[in-house]
């Protein structure tokens, strides 16, 4: 590599036409000093969150055996090129989501807290950990943190059981009474991690006569890529190829929703109709945010409480919530199972896009730690008990993979998100119900 007086700084963007880019970490971005030593670019922690609605078939979630996890359960089987990298907890709960409801399982899945019941503006709940993160090592990004979600469309007014809809709208909370919209258009995350500048109108003429993001950083990229080492070209190439990809897919999108439709239909601009289409494309997103160090915090939820989504494309042409209150009835619950090993799939795939995307000496995932679950555990019973939880990252987390944790009484779900934010840096002494720490889940080491 070219060795300079002076590194690349971490914090570079490139910008142009009411555009930011922001570049991946490169080897040129350590001191010269430190390059002198060949020792790789320190990379960052980051910690993400998924949630998945109205439970699971633990049957079919629960892996066998014990604390190694050997076969996976048919609803964990995608994950099987990951399995190193994950762990299980079985007999997590949310005491703090009863009495048991849909609202209740969304909100108190990051925040751990009691939901106010209250049908009007007076909601109140409790800053959820993903912005108490935020708060300590979001700050030296551009967005602290990312929002993201599937159902493009907020509820209005009363939800279910007399909760506001804004418990089952958001995830994320920067304080008690401060709910965080989550935006599910691909094209305006874009434009959030890129920025288009302007008014609509003039964001949709700069579309119209500019084919990439990209096009106006050329010259940028050239100076760059002949100021930095091969592996930093390399590096710098894979990145472009992924942002062209993910303009590429916005773009068949949006192409696809401006066909002609009858009048009194309206589709969203820039989103996939496929549901398969425009998950894969949230998580390109996130891998893209991580890649270049935009956030280091992001939430999704996959889908919220209460969807009606079907999905015949697997075989389940039965909405969701319905088919969810099954009664023990064996093909409804098998419906479920499927419902979970086809969410399963694609966070799969990203983990496995993770692993594959340089970052360091390594890999992001190997920087990188998701919480996957919902905060509900037997949907017919609507109980907040063994709740279907993973936890996924690399080996410069610390996380002993691989494994089973399986608790003999319900433990706190707050136990893992205090243990989560020490692993990061983030220390405190409790957040919500908690009662402790989850032990054995990293190696004893900092990241």
């Amino acid at each position: 590599m070219i060795i300079t007086k002076k590194a690349l700084p971490r914090r570079t963007f490139l910008k142009a036409a009411g555009a930011t880019l922001a570049l991946p970490l490169l080897d040129a971005m350590i001191p010269a000093a430190t390059a002198l030593a060949q020792t790789p670019a320190k990379p960052v922690p980051r910690l993400g969150y998924v949630f998945v609605p109205m439970g699971t078939d633990h049957a079919r979630w629960t892996p066998a055996g014990g604390e190694t996890l050997g076969e996976l359960s048919p609803i964990l089987s995608p994950l099987e090129a990951v399995k190193q990298q994950l762990t299980v907890i079985t007999n997590l709960e949310l005491q703090n989501s009863y009495p048991g409801t849909h609202d209740t399982s969304n909100s108190g899945y990051l925040s751990a807290a009691f939901a106010k019941h209250t049908e009007s503006s007076d909601y109140h709940l409790g800053t959820t950990v993903d912005q108490i993160a935020a708060k300590q090592i979001g700050q030296e990004t551009r967005l602290p943190s990312l929002e993201l979600a599937m159902d493009l469309n907020p509820l209005a007014g009363v939800c279910n059981n007399g909760y506001s809809c804004v418990y089952q709208n958001n995830l994320s909370w920067s304080s008690p009474t401060t709910p965080l919209p989550s935006e599910a258009h691909p094209r305006l995350v874009f434009e959030r991690l890129f920025g288009e500048g302007g008014s609509a109108a003039e964001r949709a003429a700069l579309l119209r006569t500019r084919a990439s993001l990209l096009d106006a950083f050329n010259e940028d990229i050239g100076r760059l890529k002949r100021a930095v080492g091969a592996s930093d070209k390399v590096r710098v190439d894979q990145y472009l190829d992924t942002v062209r990809e993910i303009e590429r897919q916005i773009q068949r999108a949006e192409a696809a929703g401006n066909e002609d439709l009858p009048v009194d239909v309206e589709r969203p601009v820039g989103v996939p109709a496929d549901f398969g289409e425009h998950a894969t494309l949230m998580y390109d997103l996130q891998v893209l945010a991580l890649q270049a160090d935009i956030t280091r915090i992001i939430t999704f939820q996959f889908t919220r409480e209460l969807t009606n989504r079907t999905y015949p494309q697997i075989g389940v042409p039965e909405p969701h919530h319905p088919t969810s209150h099954h009664g023990n009835d064996p093909v409804k619950v098998e419906k479920i199972a499927q419902i979970g090993t086809y969410h399963v799939s694609f966070f799969a795939q990203f983990l496995e896009k993770l692993k594959a995307t340089p970052d360091g000496d390594g890999s992001l995932l190997d920087n990188t730690i998701y919480l996957y679950g919902s905060g509900m555990g037997n949907p017919s019973l609507h109980d907040h008990l063994n709740l279907p939880i993973l936890v996924a990252g690399g080996a410069a987390t610390g996380l002993r993979g691989g494994r089973h944790i399986r608790y003999e009484k319900g433990t706190p779900l707050a136990n893992l998100h205090l243990t989560l934010l020490d692993r990061i840096g983030v220390r405190l002494d409790s957040f919500g119900d908690s009662n402790g720490w989850i032990d054995n889940l990293f190696d004893p080491v900092s990241v």
